[in-house]
């Protein structure tokens, strides 16, 4: 009855008024939704890097590495999360850890991709140079592989903005996505819904945005290539 007295007019898919209103809840909500992803491509990039780095080394192990990061990315979202809040509560953790699991596979297969790309000359130019394989690794082919490496971190951020709010369906901190969940249970409050869902796609749209020009500060040497 309270949507029906609403009506169209008074539900508007998008009205300055419930941004006004409730600017400190949308504040909260997108801080919250920029710490969790954040915080989860942070820790797959930690996790990730390593894990490709001893791919490229031990090469029977980049088939087994590659496959099981695929197959967690394979798990659906909510089934992932209804699964992991027994174990880690309804808060933010189980959704990092959700993240980071998805977020593995693309960071670990641009990571791998970039190694394997490095000239075999320039391997072998740093190892007469005498470089060892530590110092190869550091000073020359992560060096080179440094644009895959940041195009995995893209699409992951991306992808990871998307994905926090599936969050909020099980109960967990979901970031904007508990505000376009708490729009569609509030008699379907199109205003809410369409705020949150256009503040996730600018801050997608932003993120990348950064992340393209951090690549352009740290690979200038693409730019003069093109």
């Amino acid at each position: 009855m309270s949507f029906l007295a609403r009506g169209e007019a008074g539900n508007p898919w998008f009205s300055w008024s419930y941004v006004r209103d409730n600017a400190d809840t949308i504040r909260d909500a997108l801080l919250d939704h920029v710490a969790i992803t954040v915080w989860s491509v942070a820790i797959a990039v930690a996790i990730a890097v390593p894990l490709a780095v001893l791919a490229y080394w031990v090469r029977p192990l980049a088939t087994p590495i590659l496959t099981s990061a695929s197959v967690l990315y394979t798990i659906p979202s909510l089934a992932l999360l209804a699964f992991l809040a027994p174990f880690l509560g309804t808060g933010r953790t189980p959704v990092v850890v959700a993240l980071v699991l998805y977020a593995l596979i693309v960071i670990i297969r641009n990571a791998l991709t970039g190694l394997q790309q490095v000239p075999g000359d320039v391997r072998e130019a740093a190892t007469a140079m005498g470089y060892g394989r530590g110092a190869r690794l550091l000073r020359v082919e992560l060096p080179l592989a440094l644009p895959a490496i940041l195009t995995g971190l893209r699409l992951a951020t991306v992808s990871t903005v998307a994905l926090v709010t599936v969050g909020a369906a099980v109960g967990s901190q979901g970031g904007l996505g508990a505000l376009i969940l708490s729009g569609f249970r509030n008699n379907f409050y199109k205003a809410q819904i369409a705020t949150a869902a256009l503040i996730c796609v600018l801050l997608a749209l932003v993120l990348d945005l950064l992340l393209v020009a951090l690549t352009r500060a740290l690979t200038p040497w693409t730019r003069r290539k093109a």
